[in-house]
């Protein structure tokens, strides 16, 4: 019996960013690898050809991502500005919080897992932050259970 896949949810910008990648891969990516391929066997000898072995190796990493990102694809939920309650953290939500005990504050967007990228401040909402974060309003305080230990935040803004 084949698991349910989960709803991956992503803003339109993030859908965008999947669509791009896939088509990169699908066109440039084949494209690449099948001339390293071609170059890799017209070294000769398959059983010792370092370069060959590499551009097998990366030949599928690109067919996994391809079927990775088709099957996101499949069950992508855009999150829709619409459907954001004003005040509320949600999924599309850009939160501004401060760690209980210090002065410096950082702000945070919240986005599905695939859009996750915590240098850009974009964090996912499966995250021990992002999880703590939905359903609260300004001036709650939050408390993350982290691998780290239990941390409290104040939410300052919601935007």
């Amino acid at each position: 019996m084949a698991t349910p896949q989960k709803i991956v949810l992503v803003t339109a910008a993030g859908l965008k960013k999947l669509e791009e990648e896939l088509e990169h891969l699908k066109t440039a990516g084949r494209k690449e690898v099948a001339n390293q391929l071609s170059e890799a066997i017209s070294y000769g000898d398959l059983s010792e050809n370092a370069e060959y072995d590499e551009a097998k190796n990366r030949q599928a990493q690109i067919e996994v991502r391809i079927m990775e990102l088709e099957e996101q694809l499949k069950y992508v939920e855009i999150i829709s500005e619409e459907k954001i309650e004003k005040g509320v953290i949600q999924i599309g939500s850009t939160v501004v919080i401060r760690r209980a005990g210090e002065k410096q504050e950082h702000e945070y967007s919240i986005v599905g897992s695939t859009e996750a990228n915590p240098i850009m401040h974009k964090i996912s909402n499966e995250s021990p932050v992002g999880e703590a974060l939905l359903g609260k309003k300004v001036k709650e305080k939050v408390v993350v259970a982290a691998p780290g230990g239990n941390f409290t935040y104040e939410v300052l803004k919601v935007k």
